[in-house]
């Protein structure tokens, strides 16, 4: 199964997540996701001025696995995987540690802290979709009691370590998990309660509003009693701070980061297609001299003239026959691939490919999808929008992915942002003077923005089954203004 979840990231950019599931059958899993991007002519984005070194400079891409679901009051019970591996590891860095142990502990720490950001974050949008009060009170004493239950038995550890056998090193990697967990439950639990405020029947939930303020509250005071930073109005502090917590998440989730060594797909081949073109181009030019000279003699005028033109002709043979050639090779290879390794085992490859294509060449569905959204029929035919094509092909074994782990691993996530600022080189001023009048017959300006549609459709293939998602970018010079899912 493939799932994808789209979002703004930024002023410039959108940022496209992408599960890809396994079936945990012990086959190979085969993921397939097609993107069309419809531009539209007036930006002037084309194949003379954005190739692919231009698109795949504009598109970055992290690869982590998929961190593992546990809820709240599972991590919290004493016999839960993430609860006994990482004590188990800090009493052994208490006993004679190894190297291994070191590492082990580092893993497991980090994993501790990245289950709990997970389920921290399915729990928040979980309330986030409660439809009445009753509902909401319940899940707001899961979402507070199981963080303070995970947060007490988690920081309750670390007297384990707290000996003079464990340097201070060791002892804050364990504070800076605490810290950045503590710093989680602010930010969603803040995130939260800014849902409440905004609610039409706020007054109805004071009393979960003051639960939600009541845990910001103590954590805050724990943060200060442990000498972590907390936001203090210092511009240079705050900056420092914000950057630290950057520093934070990347640490945590070093552990699900997956490195891809990437090179360009089908390069072997290319050689040999590009090899008989050369062949063939010599063997028109050989034929050629040796059929003038056999007829004309050794050296005469003809042969002269004959050997000039086969010379011309053999190059634009091979040049054609290089360009033939790699047109196929388009349709059948991909621009780059990827291995996906995790320390030193690959679990799977990711090819990609890119490149304009025309319109009859966009299949019925992906067309009818883009219709769905035009404010005029046949709207991409009347602006001659530009189709950019990105495939992009996932191979993971998924016997290897869960091989010698100590969680299960049952697929990666791809997060894919897409930065945008080449489009916006050549639109008009982010807002317009429309003309009109108002009810007392005066002639009235108003300025408007002028707005830019970029429609995006995904196909996504996985086991047999294909999906469709349409999704469309809102734009004006001065950036991106949203990102929507068009039914």
């Amino acid at each position: 199964m493939i799932s994808i979840q789209a979002k703004k990231h930024d002023n410039f950019s959108v940022e496209f997540k992408f599960g890809f599931n396994c079936k945990e059958d012990g086959v190979r899993d085969q993921f397939s996701v097609n993107t069309w991007i419809f531009v539209p002519n007036s930006l002037d984005i084309n194949p003379e001025n954005y190739g692919k070194k231009q698109f795949y400079r504009d598109v970055k891409s992290n690869v982590r696995l998929i961190t593992p679901v546990y809820l709240l009051r599972e991590i919290a019970q004493d016999d839960s995987l993430p609860m006994v591996s990482l004590r188990n590891v800090l009493q052994r860095m208490v006993n004679n540690p190894k190297p291994a142990d070191s590492d082990a502990y580092e893993y497991h720490l980090k994993m501790f802290a990245a289950i709990f950001k997970s389920s921290l974050r399915d729990h928040a949008s979980h309330l986030r979709s409660a439809r009445s009060l009753d509902s909401a009170d319940y899940l707001v004493e899961d979402y507070v009691g199981g963080v303070s239950l995970v947060l007490g038995k988690f920081r309750s550890m670390y007297q384990i370590i707290d000996v003079p056998t464990v340097s201070d090193k060791v002892r804050s990697y364990f504070r800076l998990c605490d810290e950045f967990m503590s710093h989680m439950v602010e930010l969603r639990t803040i995130r939260l309660i800014r849902m409440i405020d905004s609610l039409n029947a706020k007054d109805q939930y004071v009393h979960i509003r003051e639960k939600f303020m009541r845990l910001i509250i103590k954590e805050r005071e724990y943060k200060v009693s442990q000498g972590y930073d907390v936001l203090d109005g210092d511009p240079e502090h705050d900056r420092q701070l914000v950057y630290h917590r950057g520093m934070l998440k990347k640490f945590i989730e070093s552990e699900l980061y997956i490195r891809l060594d990437k090179k360009k797909d089908g390069v072997a081949v290319e050689q040999i297609y590009y090899s008989i073109a050369a062949g063939v181009a010599m063997i028109f030019a050989t034929a050629v001299a040796w059929h003038t000279q056999v007829r004309y003699g050794n050296i005469t005028w003809p042969l002269f003239i004959a050997l000039v033109v086969s010379y011309m002709l053999k190059d634009r043979i091979k040049d054609l026959l290089r360009y033939y050639f790699a047109h196929k090779l388009g349709n059948k290879y991909y621009d780059n691939k990827a291995s996906i390794t995790i320390g030193k085992k690959r679990v799977g490859i990711i090819k990609e490919a890119f490149d304009f294509i025309s319109s009859p060449r966009i299949p019925a569905e992906v067309a009818e999808l883009r219709d769905k959204s035009s404010s005029v029929e046949d709207e991409s035919r009347i602006f001659e929008e530009k189709v950019m094509l990105y495939r992009k092909h996932v191979t993971i074994d998924d016997e290897d992915l869960a091989a010698d782990d100590d969680y299960p691993m049952r697929g990666i996530n791809e997060i894919m942002r897409l930065h945008l600022n080449r489009f916006t080189h050549k639109m008009d001023n982010p807002e317009v003077p429309v003309d009109s009048v108002d009810e007392e017959g005066n002639l009235m300006s108003v300025r408007v923005q002028k707005i830019y549609h970029v429609n995006v459709v995904f196909q996504l293939q996985h086991d047999g089954r294909k999906e469709y998602h349409h999704f469309r970018i809102s734009m004006t010079r001065d950036g991106v203004l949203d990102i929507r899912k068009i039914d």
